[in-house]
């Protein structure tokens, strides 16, 4: 399989849920639901005062995530899966919505939770060193990052493991690995900033 170069742009996001609404069955996929399990379990703490999660497709795991935040803002750069994600999450008020293209486009505030699940290996290497420098600017002191990549063969431009170790690579003087599983299909790192 040959690996693109560049990162994957917003219209590849958005054509894929036009077409298919649910392209990689979030909804439905046993595999995504003890994968979402799995990530709520791993985080540190039991509540988040503001989360950040990147790139949150059709909501699923948002409203799960929501429980745990006090005030949670979802990111996604496709105009077709934010509108389910808003209408899955419809009687959330403390969850907000953005369209969003990361890294170039970032929010403003601090949080003490992001959430970057299957998101970083479609960015080229230049690109991962820039979302991890503004994570690294929003971050607050005490704060976690939960970084959730497939390990099995794409197409993308980084590998799940190329993009987690390079991402916590940039942020190594900065975080603290509070822990790094792997599962068959899937790793799960945990970082603290200090």
């Amino acid at each position: 399989m040959t690996r693109r170069q560049q990162t994957l742009p917003p219209d590849y996001f958005e054509r894929l849920y036009a077409e298919h609404g649910d392209p990689w069955k979030f909804a439905t996929s046993d595999y995504e639901r003890a994968k979402y399990a799995h990530t709520l379990t791993a985080l540190p703490k039991a509540r988040y005062r503001a989360g950040l999660e990147l790139g949150c497709s059709i909501g699923v795991l948002t409203r799960q995530l929501a429980s745990r935040c006090d005030r949670l803002l979802a990111l996604d750069s496709a105009p077709t899966a934010l509108k389910e994600a808003r209408r899955r999450c419809l009687d959330l008020p403390h969850v907000e919505f953005a369209e969003m293209f990361v890294p170039g486009d970032w929010p403003e505030g601090s949080f003490d939770l992001m959430l970057i699940s299957e998101i970083v290996y479609y960015l080229q290497a230049e690109d991962v060193a820039r979302l991890a420098e503004r994570v690294e600017t929003s971050l607050a002191p005490g704060g976690t990052v939960l970084l959730v990549h497939w390990t099995g063969e794409t197409d993308y431009p980084l590998s799940g493991d190329e993009a987690a170790e390079m991402f916590v690579a940039r942020l190594k003087d900065r975080v603290e690995i509070l822990g790094a599983e792997r599962r068959p299909d899937y790793r799960l790192d945990v970082l603290l900033m200090r």
